[in-house]
């Protein structure tokens, strides 16, 4: 898989502008799109947010340029050199969703898949490796706190309800960026998994290892090329230390390039067992969260507001699909009264009819989960792109992945004891105001009072 240079590919989203879809036009793009277009003769791909460089900044651009193999290799170059001054410790998170294209990539089993992987990734100089299941589990238990807390409050804020899911930055972008205030109230203001564990890795483990943040270099592995753009927000700098939470993202299709490029083979690779944040010696066994192939916040957040709220154990969760499978609901019903209903809303189209709904008032659910790639996290285009390219999803190696994922065993996070031990040593308490300075975040109208781009059909 060769490397992908987000500002040069054609696929057009939704909040191009009409000289962005001029250029399209000029760049000749492919008129052979999937069924993710929202209009055949404006070829505009509403499943590619940050593929084109048509809405974003000079200066956004900038960074993202900055979340390359190139730089990568820049700190590991520097490390191979005699000035101590400029090391960096390389410190490398995993995203869960990453691990089953590399056990297909590999021919191996999940597990032997991270223990290759992170014998990779230590012998080109990554220092420590971990993954974001942790960071997640804080994502998850924060939502879930927060649902609460909004759910209560519904009958005196009408921006309490629903609330939207915030761990997929291409959501979150175009919720900003398009939607604005209809939607940005509404954001559950938890930060995603990726952040959580920028914030733990330069705000926790550094002060384990009795190091400044600036000399740690933090690298996510992930499925997604949004996550780049979501790394490089302002809110996750340190301008005192000159330092982000997140240094660089590569996705998993980077990393396998990578080890093609090194001319690195799995047989010659060691496996070497995934390192653990508080340090414990041993290997701990990998674990997930429940859901179709992401975080799985919908189902937790619904079993633990059906108990809090209702009294209810749920056990299992019935999915009703509506429109198509990936846009379903879940409903929480006693004596014939509708007591909870959420939804998951997978890829732009199905959240154009969201969004659509929400503006005549038409939206019955609490929560919704929102991811921008159809089919959730496993599909992010960092890894579930066809070889041919041109923005199609291999829909066979999707549905390998998925059946690799759902292998993994399922821990809720309230019974994760490494959660409740940082919650005391770290945050001095579940609802501490460290807790909410470094596991939350806020989520502006950036739209400027835009109305919605001319081109664009509901």
């Amino acid at each position: 898989m060769s490397e992908v240079n987000i500002a040069k590919r054609k696929e057009k989203c939704e909040n191009c502008t009409k000289q962005c879809n001029k250029k399209q036009s000029e760049d000749g793009a492919n008129s052979n799109q999937e069924s993710e277009e929202v209009n055949e003769g404006s070829q505009l791909l509403l499943s590619a947010c940050l593929s084109c460089d048509g809405c974003l900044s000079d200066e956004d651009t900038l960074k993202i340029s900055q979340q390359g193999l190139e730089e990568v290799e820049r700190v590991l170059a520097l490390n191979k050199k005699c000035d101590v001054s400029k090391h960096k410790v390389l410190v490398a998170s995993v995203c869960p969703q990453s691990l089953p294209f590399f056990a297909i990539k590999f021919g191996v089993d999940i597990t032997e898949a991270a223990h290759k992987l992170c014998g990779f990734l230590k012998h080109i100089g990554v220092q420590y490796v971990f993954d974001t299941t942790l960071a997640a589990g804080f994502s998850i238990l924060e939502s879930q706190k927060e649902f609460i807390q909004r759910y209560r409050r519904r009958h005196h804020d009408s921006h309490a309800l629903p609330m939207f899911t915030s761990s997929c930055p291409g959501w979150i972008r175009y919720s900003e960026r398009v939607l604005g205030s209809l939607v940005t109230p509404h954001i559950c203001t938890a930060r995603s998994p990726q952040q959580i564990m920028g914030c733990l890795v330069k705000d926790y483990f550094s002060k384990q290892q009795k190091l400044s943040p600036e000399k740690l270099y933090h690298v996510v592995v992930a499925p997604c090329f949004d996550k780049k753009l979501e790394a490089v927000r302002e809110e996750f700098y340190n301008s005192m230390l000159e330092t982000r939470d997140v240094d660089c993202v590569l996705t998993s299709g980077q990393i396998y390039y990578l080890m093609e490029q090194r001319k690195v083979s799995v047989e010659e690779l060691d496996s070497v067992p995934l390192d653990q944040v508080l340090g414990d010696g041993g290997d701990v066994a990998l674990m997930r969260h429940d859901g179709r192939g992401s975080e799985g916040f919908l189902e937790h957040v619904f079993k633990h507001a059906a108990k809090e709220l209702f009294g209810v154990d749920v056990q299992e969760i019935t999915y009703k699909t509506l429109r198509n499978r990936d846009f379903q609901e879940v409903t929480l019903e006693r004596d014939g009264e509708t007591l909870l209903q959420f939804a998951a809303v997978y890829g732009f189209r199905n959240i154009q009819t969201l969004v659509h709904r929400m503006r005549k008032g038409r939206v019955p659910y609490q929560l919704v989960e929102v991811l921008s790639c159809p089919g959730g996290c496993l599909s992010g285009r960092g890894q579930a792109e066809s070889e041919g390219g041109a923005g199609r999803l291999d829909k066979a190696l999707v549905n390998q992945m998925e059946e690799i994922y759902s292998s993994l065993p399922v821990r809720l996070p309230e019974f994760n004891p490494t959660l409740h031990t940082l919650y005391q040593d770290w945050l001095e308490g579940q609802d501490s105001s460290q807790a909410r300075k470094l596991l939350h975040t806020e989520y502006r109208d950036q739209s400027h009072g835009h109305a919605q781009p001319p081109h664009m059909q509901w």
